[in-house]
């Protein structure tokens, strides 16, 4: 009798374990189906991401984490294949320094249409452009001239009503270094920029969104920041105009990539990437009017008249570099 009782508890433990790891691989096995997604993209950027992803039917396949760009991108240069993510899409200097580093991207099984080359591994989902923009009636109220260049603005009638995206917090000051980099190199260069912060005062900003609200709130007659906003800003009736500085217009872009994990999850990664790029472009245009895939087309108005490329390729590292110029102009 005992050993008949004890083989039944035996056989009930035995039975009990089955079901207890059926349980865990099946809980572990629906978790690995969410696919995870970092990005660095704003509110409008995120929820035209989400609304292909849900329309496609991928609602509830995916989580999507939101990270500020110094974040996002200290977490790919340290983790590599090892973060969590399974889908980034981020700024893409970012993108291309940490495979670089890591080799963690895997190449993209779809044929994207971009109207330019970029890396097989990674393709764009929005562009940044630069430019100045102006309160028109605080230039009339000041008396003072429409700049046509980033170095009109270090004039002494300027002083305090300059704003512009500290590069330290927002890669849109990048757009503003670049420029005046490009033009005048970095001796001279760095006096015009030097200039420049001492006029700007208060209104050194965060946020590449931080100029033009404080250019449209008259506590600043120009900024320096991102072009779409000024043409939206003057379309609906505000006194703001934009200026394409003879220094030039520099863009940056945020793009996908698909970590190389070499799971399920990867291949699920790659469907919603293809997703992304063939369906919420039509919605991200919208908000970031470059023009980046064939057959899409913007308005003259969101066309900039001096279009440039930094000479040299986009990485983190140039990145350190132009902030240690920055800030060496302090």
């Amino acid at each position: 009798m005992m050993k008949t009782l004890k083989g039944m508890l035996l056989s009930l433990s035995a039975i009990s374990m089955v079901f207890a790891l059926a349980g865990c691989g099946s809980g572990t096995s629906g978790e690995a189906k969410k696919v995870v997604i970092y990005t660095n993209g704003d509110e409008e950027a995120v929820a035209a991401m989400e609304a292909s992803l849900k329309n496609a039917g991928y609602d509830g396949q995916y989580i999507m984490q939101s990270m500020g760009t110094s974040e996002l991108g200290g977490k790919l240069m340290a983790e590599g294949s090892d973060i969590e993510a399974d889908l980034v899409t981020m700024s893409s200097y970012f993108i291309e320094s940490s495979q670089t580093k890591h080799s963690m991207f895997k190449d993209l099984a779809f044929e994207t249409g971009a109207i330019d080359t970029y890396p097989a591994y990674y393709t764009p989902i929005l562009a940044n452009t630069g430019a100045i923009f102006v309160n028109t009636e605080v230039l009339k109220e000041k008396g003072l001239p429409m700049p046509t260049s980033i170095t009109e603005l270090t004039k002494p009638e300027y002083n305090g009503l300059v704003s512009i995206p500290n590069i330290m917090d927002s890669s849109t000051g990048w757009l503003l270094v670049q420029a005046i980099i490009s033009q005048y190199g970095q001796e001279a260069g760095q006096r015009v920029l030097r200039d420049l912060i001492a006029n700007v005062g208060p209104h050194l900003e965060s946020s590449g969104s931080g100029p033009i609200k404080k250019v449209q709130a008259g506590e600043a007659a120009a900024g320096f920041g991102l072009r779409h906003q000024a043409v939206a800003a003057k379309a609906s009736g505000a006194p703001i105009d934009y200026i394409d500085p003879m220094e030039g217009n520099f863009s940056l872009t945020e793009s996908i990539a698909v970590v190389n994990k070499e799971n399920g999850n990867t291949d699920l990664a790659m469907k919603m990437a293809e997703t992304i790029i063939k369906d919420a472009r039509k919605d991200l245009i919208v908000n970031y009017p470059v023009a980046l895939y064939k057959g899409e087309t913007v308005d003259e108005a969101n066309k900039p008249a001096h279009a440039m490329t930094f000479e040299k390729p986009l990485t983190v590292e140039l990145l350190e570099e132009h902030q240690q110029f920055f800030n060496g102009s302090k």
